[in-house]
C-alpha cells in the first residue's frame, strides 16, 4: 500500500515571495511616503495601513489604481518557478516520480502581515493563486464609498493574542500551531518548511519541530534573530539570499524529505527483513567477504531501489564485531 505524507510549505509574502514590502510599495508609488513616515511613530503598523487607505481614498485614489500599482511589484522570476515546481511535486494524492510507493501531498500556504486584497491581487496577476491552499493575512473590506478598510487578523481591540514577540494584530506562531494541530487531528503525517524574512517570522520558527525546516532570508531580521541563539530553533535551518537560491534550496529540501520518507518506508516494510543489532542465529566466524555476501543477500532490494540501505550500517557493525571476536585462521 502507498504511503501518504504531507509536506506543508509556508511562505511569508513581503520580501519573501515578492522582493519588496507591499504596504510600502503602494504608499511610495502613490506618493504618500511623507505622510506615512509622519504617522508611523503614532500607531501600530496595521492601524497605520488602514489609516493610509483612508488618506488615499480622501485624495481620490481608487481601488483600481491601488491594484495597478500592485501588479507591477518586483519579484524574482525564480520564485514563481519554485512555487510551481514545489506544487507539481505533490498535488492532491500524487505519486512521486521515481518513488512509486510514496504518495506525497505538498500543500503551499501563505502567512503574511500584509492584507487579503494586496496578496490576492498580486498572486492572481502572477498566475500562482491556484497553488496556495490557504492565505492567512489581515482581512479587508471595500465599503460603499469604495474605501479599502484593513482589519487586524487577531482583533487586539477585543483581546490580546498573548504573544510578546509579535505585533498586536498577528501572531504567526499561533497560526503555525493551528496548522500543526489541524493536520495532526486528521491523522496526517506532516513535515513543514517555513520561508520568511521579517522579525514576525521568528515566532513561528520557534514552533517548528525537529523534523521541520526553517528557511530564513540571509541578512534579514529573522535570520539575525535566529543567529543570536540558533539552539532555540529545533528545525533544520537553511538560509537563502534571492529567488534563485530559494528555488535551489527549497527543491533540494523537498527532495530530501521525499528520499527520507521512502527510506523510512523501506525500514518498516517487508522488503528487507533484518533485525539490526539482534542476532537470532549463532554467527559463524566471518571473513570480510562473508559480511559483504550477507549484506548483498539480505538487502539487495533496498540497494537496487535506493543505492543504499539504512539497515546496512547496523548490520555491518554487528557482523564486523563478530568477525573481530572470532577471526578465521
Amino acid at each position: 500500500m502507498a504511503n501518504k505524507n504531507n509536506v506543508v510549505i509556508v511562505f511569508d509574502f513581503d520580501k519573501t515571495i515578492i522582493d519588496v514590502d507591499s504596504d510600502n510599495w503602494v504608499v511610495d508609488e502613490l506618493g504618500f511616503t511623507d505622510l506615512f513616515d509622519k504617522l508611523l511613530p503614532t500607531m501600530p503598523w496595521n492601524s497605520l495601513m488602514d489609516r493610509m487607505m483612508k488618506e488615499l481614498h480622501d485624495h481620490g485614489k481608487t481601488i483600481d489604481e491601488i491594484k495597478q500599482v500592485l501588479r507591477r511589484v518586483p519579484i524574482h522570476p525564480r520564485v514563481i518557478t519554485a512555487i510551481k515546481s514545489a506544487h507539481a511535486l505533490g498535488g492532491k494524492d500524487n505519486r512521486v516520480l521515481n518513488h512509486p510507493t510514496l504518495i506525497l501531498r505538498c500543500e503551499l500556504r501563505i502567512v503574511s502581515d500584509a492584507n487579503t486584497l494586496f496578496i490576492e491581487t498580486i498572486v492572481e496577476d502572477l498566475g500562482i493563486s491556484e497553488f496556495f491552499s490557504e492565505i492567512n493575512t489581515n482581512p479587508v473590506l471595500v465599503d460603499e464609498q469604495g474605501r479599502l478598510k484593513i482589519f487586524p487578523y487577531h482583533d487586539f481591540t477585543k483581546s490580546s493574542h498573548g504573544c510578546s514577540r509579535c505585533p498586536p494584530n498577528m501572531c504567526k506562531g499561533l497560526i503555525i500551531e493551528r496548522i500543526q494541530a489541524s493536520l495532526t487531528k486528521e491523522g496526517n503525517k506532516m513535515k513543514m518548511v517555513y520561508l520568511g524574512d521579517g522579525a514576525g517570522d521568528y515566532c513561528p520558527s520557534l514552533k517548528l519541530k525537529i523534523e521541520d525546516y526553517m528557511m530564513p532570508r540571509k541578512n534579514f531580521p529573522v535570520w539575525d534573530l535566529i543567529s543570536q541563539n540558533p539552539n532555540l530553533v529545533k528545525a533544520t535551518v537553511r538560509d537563502w539570499t534571492d529567488g534563485e537560491a530559494m528555488e535551489r534550496i527549497l527543491m533540494g529540501t523537498i527532495n530530501e524529505i521525499i528520499s527520507s520518507e521512502e527510506e523510512e518506508k523501506m525500514l518498516s516494510s517487508d522488503n528487507c527483513k533484518i533485525s539490526v543489532g539482534i542476532v537470532h542465529e549463532p554467527l559463524l566466524p566471518l571473513t570480510l567477504q562473508n559480511i559483504l555476501d550477507v549484506i548483498e543477500e539480505k538487502c539487495i532490494r533496498c540497494l537496487k531501489l535506493n543505492g543504499s540501505c539504512m539497515h546496512v550500517s547496523g548490520l555491518l557493525w554487528t557482523l564486523v564485531d563478530e568477525a573481530l571476536e572470532h577471526p578465521q585462521p
